[in-house]
């Protein structure tokens, strides 16, 4: 018994060694801009840009803000994701998303709500329309 008390506390030190790894570079956006295109009655897409994204999922999240707002904007409480499709060229992030708007909860997977996303967009610092 005595044997396993000493190597458990040998090996407390030596785990207490271990280099910690360096942290990522810290997330620092540039958010480039949102065009608004009414494509037909409830549908909308949304071209965003930025700088500094760390995946497509930030450009996507600048999208799905954009659209929550603009919802708001028109009367509406709700958007439904249709797609987005997002590039990089150069350290320059682009989505081009598109969403449809409505006042009722719409059919589909991919639903928000337009004022619950808009105030997750302001606690994360994310620009809206």
């Amino acid at each position: 018994m005595r044997a396993v008390v000493i190597s458990l506390g040998l090996a407390v030190p030596v785990a207490g060694c271990v280099e910690a790894q360096p942290d990522a570079a810290p997330f620092r956006p540039d958010y480039r801009g949102i065009d608004t295109q009414l494509l037909d009655g409830d549908l909308v897409n949304f071209q965003v840009a930025m700088t500094g994204a760390r995946t497509g999922e930030d450009v996507s999240d600048y999208a799905e803000c954009a659209a929550a707002q603009y919802a708001l904007i028109r009367g509406y409480g709700f958007a439904r994701h249709v797609r987005t499709n997002v590039d990089q060229q150069g350290g320059l992030w682009r989505g081009d998303a598109v969403y449809t708007i409505s006042s009722a909860l719409p059919r589909g997977l991919r639903t928000i709500d337009a004022e619950v996303v808009v105030a997750h967009c302001a606690e994360n610092g994310i620009p809206t329309v």
